[in-house]
This record gives structure tokens, C-alpha cells and sequence, in this order.
């Protein structure tokens, strides 16, 4: 005794401790502060750089890419264009004596739109490819591709063109070259309508983000009813249709748990509350027969609170999401039979009957072997629990669905009741009392098996005078015959 005692302390010790720990947890758990907000400004100007970067960095690489590969082109072609003028300036130099060249080359300069001169060949630097071509007649031309060099025969002087660029001519100075303005007022106007396409690219992102924080930071408040609305972008679509799923989701579950911690927490107290008095009626009782008795009692109580919890777990289960059925295809009047001989032990004396006319024969019919034989027997229990001395389970099909009707001669649902009957920890006035009391999750569990099958379930007033609870889902595919 003394060591159940203790047993029993160090298992109360043990849940306080718990306890003290998870309240300890709760009380230094802060959320942290809700900080700032997207900036349209700052969100445009990172887009736009990173755009207007990466375009001048290819237009760049484009640009020297075929600036090198048309130079050769473009060289050959000034060389051929200025062979002739070369030419007729080397034959009027040597028209004249050598001594006059300089004069010669002024007066010859002002006739042409670009610079003359004459220099000693070994002032010159250039590549090697241009040196021998200039030191075997031919014109060569500087790397801007805007001098020319010309070597004049049976001497060590070289007549300069150039630059043959009027922007690059003294005799034409401007303050930017048209080439510059050009690229300038080129690069302004493609900068400025990037701008404009960033600018009404990002500012849908930007409001999507903005919605898209601001509906996650009510849902993080606790305003589970808080939905993002439609976005503006199409980038941002489905992340806002699986965020407002994912909140419908949550709120139903929380709505979910809420309602079996307080529905469970009220249908415990009725159990426990006898157990704690049957315990105390075990102390006081002296006869064998009497503590047998108390002990039975004990029994069925703790029997009802493991059928509570099982219940309360598969509704749960079943309202959290809807498993996937795996459905398997039956001869439906076999298995109907087969499902009712099973319960018709707990009928004891009752007259339960199976009518299957109304169904074709060798009728097939796919269903979840799982879940809809708990729908059926949680029917025909109901059924038995309620009956005065009949029950009657009959199939028919209608269309493309196969319908199951449970009917009993009972005291039938009255018809305001016959939709709330379906809800979970639903009871009516006639289940209040011990010996045919429920907790209320069985018709709520099976309605969720049917919507599992696409289905429903359904409660109206029986032939037989007593309730009518129908199954219906339907058949995918066309009647069979085996």
C-alpha cells in the first residue's frame, strides 16, 4: 500500500513538474515585435539597377564583340577609300623640292577636311602588323582605325592622315562629338523606358508583397479570418491562393480543436464523476455482490471513456483532412449481408432484415473497405440502440447512385433535429440518459466517411415509423453483372 503511495506521489510529482515546465515555457515566449514594411522605392530601385546593370553590361560585351570583329572590315575599307588621295598627295610633294615638304603639306592640309603631316618613321610606335605593312607600302592604320600612315617612297619620312574624323579635326572643334551625343541621348531614352517598364513591373510585386505581410502578420495576431486578397501579379497567384488555403485550413482546424476540447472536457465529467463515486461506494461496501456490482459499473464507465477518446480520435482524424479512400470494387449484396451478420448478434431479439430486390444482380460498387463498413455499423448500432423490435437495411440504385437505407420502428428523429443529428457531440433529448446515451460522434463520423466517397448522408422519417438513415455516393462505374 505504502508503495503504491509513493508510486501514486512520484507520478503527481512528476505531472506537476510537467506542468510547472510548460507554464515556465509559456510565460517566456514573447513574439517578436511586428517590424516595418516594403519599400516601393527601395524595391524599384534594386530592381531597376540590377536590369539597367546587366543591360549596359551585355549592350557593352555586344558592342566590343563585334566592334572587334568588323575592324578588319572596316580598316580594309578605310584603307581602299584613301588609297587614291594618299596617292595624289604623296605626287605633289615630289613635285616639289624636299626641303619645301612642310610648306607643301600646310597649303595641302587646308585643301582636305583633316590633318596632314610628316614625321620620321622611327617616331612612329606602332603594332607589329601595321609596322610591316608600312614599311612594305601599304597604308596602316592606327588602332582607333582614324590615322593613316603612309611611307614615302625612297625615304625614311611618313606622311600622316588624320584622324579623317571631322569631330576628331581641329579645323571642326566641338565640345562632345555627335558620336557621344548620340550615345548619350541613345542610352538617356533606353534607360528612361526601362525605368517606366520596371516601375510597372514591380509596383503589382510590391503591393502583392505588401498584402501578402500584412495578412500574415493578422493571421500571426491571432485574426484567423484575415484573407489575402487577389493578386495583381501573376507571379504572386499562387502563393496568395495556397496562403488563404492554408489559413481557411487553420482556422478550421483550430475551430476543430477548440470544439472537441470542450465538448470532450464536459463528456468526461459524467464518467468520472461516477467512477469517483463508485470508488467511494467500494470502501463502504461489504458484500461480495455489492463490490461486484460497484466494480461493473467501474468497468462500463472506463469502457465508455476509451470509446470517447477512439471516437474523438477518428473524428478528429477524419475533420482534420479527408483521407484519401481506397476504393475496391464489391458485389454490394454479399457484402451488405456480410456487414449486418457481423452486428446481428447485438440485435439479440430484434428482427433485422436484409432486403436487396431493388438491387441489380451482381451489382458492383466501389467503396473504402476501411471506413465504410464503420459508417454501416455505426448505423445499424444506432439503429439497435433506438428500436422497439424491427430493422430493416435495403439497397437501391437510382442514376449513377447507390443508396443504403437503415430503417427501424423506433421513435424516429423529429424533422428540425434530422440535420443537427450529423454534427459532432449533437444530442438529442432522448439520448440523455445511461443506457442509451451516446457522445455524439458517431453520425458526425459517418457523414465525413460519405463526404469522404463524395457522398452524403442523410436522416428522414422511416416507413416503418421509426427514423431513416439513407447513405448515398456514387457508383464510378457502370452496372456489372458477375
Amino acid at each position: 500500500m505504502a508503495k503504491a503511495t509513493s508510486s501514486a506521489n512520484t507520478t503527481g510529482n512528476s505531472a506537476t513538474g510537467r506542468e510547472h515546465r510548460l507554464f515556465d515555457i509559456l510565460l517566456r515566449y514573447k513574439p517578436p515585435p511586428w517590424r516595418g514594411s516594403y519599400s516601393l522605392s527601395r524595391l524599384f530601385l534594386s530592381f531597376y539597377l540590377l536590369i539597367m546593370g546587366s543591360f549596359v553590361g551585355i549592350a557593352y560585351v555586344a558592342d566590343l564583340v563585334i566592334s572587334t570583329s568588323v575592324k578588319g572590315i572596316t580598316d580594309d575599307y578605310t584603307r581602299r577609300f584613301m588609297q587614291g588621295t594618299v596617292m595624289l598627295i604623296e605626287e605633289e610633294l615630289f613635285r616639289q623640292p624636299r626641303k619645301d615638304w612642310p610648306q607643301a603639306i600646310k597649303g595641302i592640309g587646308q585643301i582636305f577636311s583633316y590633318r596632314l603631316d610628316i614625321v620620321e618613321r622611327w617616331s612612329l610606335k606602332l603594332n607589329p602588323k601595321q609596322a610591316e605593312k608600312l614599311d612594305a607600302g601599304e597604308l596602316a592604320i592606327d588602332k582607333d582605325g582614324d590615322i593613316l600612315y603612309h611611307r614615302l617612297k625612297h625615304t625614311s619620312q611618313v606622311l600622316v592622315v588624320g584622324p579623317i574624323s571631322p569631330n576628331a579635326s581641329d579645323q571642326h572643334p566641338r565640345a562632345l562629338p555627335w558620336e557621344v551625343r548620340l550615345r548619350l541621348l541613345t542610352w538617356s531614352l533606353i534607360g528612361l523606358i526601362l525605368a517606366i517598364a520596371v516601375w510597372f513591373w514591380v509596383r503589382p510585386i510590391w503591393r502583392d508583397l505588401e498584402t501578402l505581410r500584412q495578412t500574415a502578420r493578422d493571421l500571426g495576431e491571432g485574426h484567423l479570418e484575415a484573407r489575402a486578397p487577389e493578386a495583381k501579379s501573376p507571379a504572386f497567384k499562387l502563393l496568395t491562393e495556397t496562403m488563404n488555403g492554408m489559413a481557411e485550413r487553420i482556422q478550421r482546424l483550430i475551430a476543430v480543436q477548440k470544439e472537441l476540447s470542450s465538448a470532450i472536457s464536459h463528456e468526461l465529467r459524467t464518467p468520472i464523476a461516477r467512477m469517483r463515486f463508485v470508488t467511494e461506494m467500494l470502501t463502504d461496501a461489504d458484500s461480495p455482490d455489492e463490490r461486484r456490482r460497484l466494480q461493473t459499473m467501474m468497468n462500463d464507465d472506463l469502457e465508455e471513456l476509451d470509446s470517447l477518446v477512439d471516437s474523438s480520435l477518428v473524428y478528429s482524424r477524419f475533420e482534420r483532412e479527408l483521407p484519401e479512400p481506397h476504393l475496391t470494387r464489391v458485389d454490394f449484396e454479399a457484402w451488405l449481408n456480410e456487414k449486418v451478420d457481423a452486428i446481428r448478434i447485438l440485435g439479440r431479439s430484434l428482427e433485422l432484415h436484409v432486403d436487396c430486390a431493388a438491387l441489380p444482380p451482381g451489382q458492383l460498387v466501389e467503396l473504402d473497405q476501411k471506413s465504410m463498413p464503420y459508417a454501416l455499423t455505426n448505423l445499424l448500432r444506432n439503429a439497435i440502440k433506438y428500436t422497439k423490435s424491427r430493422i430493416v437495411v435495403s439497397a437501391e440504385v437510382k442514376g449513377n447512385h447507390i443508396f443504403v437505407h437503415v430503417d427501424d420502428d423506433g421513435l424516429g428523429i423529429a424533422k428540425a433535429d434530422r440535420q443537427r443529428v450529423f454534427k459532432a457531440f449533437a444530442r438529442l433529448d432522448r439520448s440523455r440518459d445511461r443506457a442509451t446515451g451516446g457522445h455524439g460522434l458517431g453520425l458526425a463520423i459517418v457523414r465525413l466517411i460519405l463526404e469522404q466517397h463524395g457522398g452524403t448522408a442523410v436522416a428522414e422519417a422511416s416507413p416503418l415509423g421509426g427514423a431513416r438513415f439513407t447513405l448515398s455516393w456514387p457508383l464510378l462505374h457502370d452496372v456489372t453483372q458477375t
